[in-house]
Formats: C-alpha cells, structure tokens, sequence
C-alpha cells in the first residue's frame, strides 16, 4: 500500500483545534459521525481491551448544561487569559478563541465525550496507561472528522465537574471521562500548519542533556 504523502502530511499538520470557524448551524448527520467513530476505534488499546465508549449529545438541554459545567470550571479564567495576552501573538489567539468557544459551546450540534472503561482513582493502573487506551483514538477521531470537512477542539474544563456530568448524561461510575469534543462542519476548509519549533532543538539522545543534531 502506497500512501500519497502530500496529502496523508497535509493531514496531519492542519487538524487544527478549530473553535472560531465551526458551523453552529449546519447539522452533523449521524452516518457521518459514526462512520469517523467506526475509523476512531481501529486506534490501538492497551492489551487490545478495546475500552473506549463514546457519549453523543445532541439534546440542546444537555449540551446548555455541559456548557454551564464548563463555563462555572474555567469561563473566568479563560476570559482573563484573553483579556492579559497580547492579541497579536499566538497564545493571544488562541485564548480569544477558546474564550469564544466558551461562549458558545451550546450552539454546537454534536458534542462527543470519549469514554475510557476504568478509574485512575481504582489503583489498578497507572494514569499513563489508562489515557493510553482512549486519546490514540481521539486523535484518529479528529483527522476523520477534518478528511471530511468537519472540526474538533479537545477540551478538558468540565471535566473539574466530572462527576455532574456522569450524573447528567448517566455515565456508569466506571468510566472515564477523557474530553469533551464540540463537533461541526469547518466554515472553509483551509488550514494552515501551526508555527512550533524545529524538532532537533527539543529531542534529545540518551540522555536529556544531549541534545540531537
């Protein structure tokens, strides 16, 4: 198998957290959705458990409560981000979108919590290997969602009220809520790489203070 590596690296480098430019009122069908989740769960899970479950909301009631649990976590802070970063840099940006999405987290038509079968708080496992089993396939979510026109951003603010969530959504007391994903298609499609540093400059060989070159 042949993969065309223009496209499969124009992929991988424009899946963007995309807050600004979702498309509240275009509506996400499910065969769409499902079909992203059914190439999500090909991602590897620790000793092939296969654990991740996968929570759709789409009632306005549940997603305006989510979006009060996300707000009442992390909405003050996040509009004081905003308002102390320089507009004109990255992380700027970055804050006034995500203050932005708090604000309209409602408005979106899919919201998808990822689930994990198991609790960091259970000892049986350590947290590395319990996250392990569900954000490779978060990530695999996202790409199919951007292949086809459509947005994600992962969040975590609710998840400081995790358990009301549960309670709301009738989450079983042994899953784990990894994120919460507002889902919509793109308005435009056009995503460019973000700006990061060259590699050779934050991995190291052997040992930490080796740099590689």
């Amino acid at each position: 198998m042949q993969f065309d590596l223009t496209q499969t690296d124009a992929l991988l480098s424009t899946t963007r957290a995309v807050r600004k430019r979702l498309d509240f009122d275009r509506e996400v069908p499910d065969d769409v959705l499902l079909e992203c989740l059914q190439l999500a769960v090909q991602a590897p899970t620790g000793s092939n458990r296969q654990s991740w479950r996968w929570m759709v909301i789409r009632d306005a009631a549940k997603k305006q409560a989510l979006a009060d649990l996300y707000n009442r976590a992390g909405g003050d802070y996040l509009r004081t981000a905003a308002s102390q970063a320089d507009p004109a840099t990255q992380t700027g940006r970055v804050m006034d979108s995500a203050t932005f999405l708090a604000e309209n987290l409602h408005r979106v038509p899919v919201m998808v919590i990822p689930l994990i079968i198991g609790r960091v708080e259970s000892g049986e496992q350590h947290p590395a290997g319990l996250f392990g089993s569900i954000i490779p396939a978060m990530w695999s979510f996202q790409l199919a969602l951007r292949s086809r026109g459509l947005g994600s951003c992962l969040t975590t603010i609710h998840l400081r009220f995790e358990q009301e969530a549960a309670e709301l959504l009738g989450i079983p007391a042994h899953l784990t809520q990894a994120g919460l994903l507002p889902v919509a298609y793109t308005k435009g499609t056009e995503f460019k790489a973000a700006q990061r540093p060259p590699v050779s400059e934050i991995t190291y060989l052997d040992t930490y203070k080796n740099p590689i070159t």
